[in-house]
């Protein structure tokens, strides 16, 4: 019953904020082709979603976009499966939490964009400098959470664990893995957003495809609708996955369901 009114509640809320965008460019587009607000900086929605149409049948768009995918997806992989694995570790073992913890509290703050030009030092100008920045910036969140979903495991299942007589590696299998997956699915989830935030970042100053280049382009040029494009665009990629990775959550821990709203 309660799972039932929650859902309903998850229901209301999302129609809720659905009439409340639909009102808000209802209002905007209103505003814009009266004059209220400047078409020059403040296009109308109709406007800019023609723009969208015709970058998409241009081809335009979807160039842009299959490099900033190929580049996030690539980049988060690179981050996200070591800070998994050392995220358990850490989690799991007080001794090595306690070593590496202090390098995670000293780097974690640095700003990822900061630190792109001593990685091109080191790694060149070139797509694998954009590619390792990536991987930090969603490193460390990943890696965060999945230590603390270690951590807030019950001591009382660990100690059934090896009352019952299971071996380390059956207690990290049976135990850590599927105790720290709620943390740990949120931890994929900020990585993603930071990654994207970064993609689009370095985009913006290195790339010449991507969606964050699109967009600068579009501010070079003083093409308002396509930086308009650009943006509802990197918005839906968000949007997009973070939809399949609720979908994805109800598989892997259906006990908590709702871990992402």
């Amino acid at each position: 019953m309660t799972g039932q009114l929650s859902r309903v509640e998850t229901m209301q809320g999302r129609w809720m904020a659905f009439l409340l965008a639909l009102g808000g460019l209802g209002l905007w587009e209103i505003s814009s082709r009266l004059g209220l607000i400047s078409d020059l900086f403040f296009p109308a929605p109709s406007s800019i979603i023609r723009m969208m149409i015709d970058l998409v049948f241009s081809g335009v768009l979807l160039e842009h976009l299959a490099a900033t995918c190929g580049r996030l997806f690539l980049g988060l992989i690179m981050g996200v499966l070591p800070a998994t694995v050392l995220g358990l570790i850490m989690g799991w073992s007080s001794r090595v939490r306690a070593a590496l913890d202090p390098f995670v509290a000293a780097l974690h703050p640095v700003p990822k964009i900061a630190i792109l030009p001593l990685i091109m030092v080191i790694f060149g100008i070139g797509e694998t400098s954009r590619l390792v920045v990536i991987a930090i910036a969603g490193f460390f969140p990943m890696l965060i959470n999945t230590m603390v979903g270690v951590m807030q495991i019950s001591p009382s299942l660990f100690e059934v664990a090896a009352n019952f007589g299971a071996r380390p590696v059956q207690i990290f299998r049976r135990v850590v893995i599927p105790g720290s997956l709620p943390m740990g699915v949120s931890g994929f989830r900020l990585a993603f957003n930071n990654a994207l935030i970064i993609s689009v970042a370095i985009e913006l100053v290195t790339a010449r495809r991507g969606l964050g280049a699109l967009i600068w382009l579009a501010w070079e040029t003083f093409r308002i609708e396509q930086l308009y494009a650009g943006l509802v665009m990197i918005a839906l990629l968000g949007i997009g996955f973070n939809a399949l990775l609720k979908r994805l959550s109800i598989y892997l821990i259906p006990w908590q369901e709702n871990i992402i709203t």
